[in-house]
């Protein structure tokens, strides 16, 4: 008996140990600025480098638009950091996003 006991606890162990699986994130971005988004980079807020655009190559998120906006960059974190970048060349950092419970941001002036 206490060799099954002793093998369940030890496969709760390991269980237990394995690392959070990566997650994908999908929102929707509302642009409800004055100014036409041309880029999005996210970041872990553990992390000092941002990722790719999420907008694309050739995305633009104009003034009054929308779109869905997924983040799959194989980190487990919840907390993001933002960067947007206008058409303009204005720039806005977001630090500290939930991405876990967020359904939709809104980016406004």
């Amino acid at each position: 008996m206490y060799g099954r006991v002793g093998a369940a606890l030890a496969a709760l162990m390991i269980l237990g140990a394995a690392p959070a699986s990566a997650q994908t994130v999908e929102f929707t971005l509302i642009n409800n600025s004055s100014q036409a988004l041309h880029y999005f980079y996210t970041t872990p807020s553990t992390e000092e480098n941002w990722g790719d655009d999420l907008l694309g190559e050739d995305g633009t998120l104009e003034s009054g638009e929308q779109g869905a906006v997924t983040i799959g960059d194989g980190s487990d974190q919840c907390l993001y950091d933002f960067r947007f970048e206008t058409g303009e060349g204005n720039l806005l950092e977001v630090p500290a996003i939930d991405i876990c419970t967020l359904d939709s941001y809104t980016l406004t002036d």
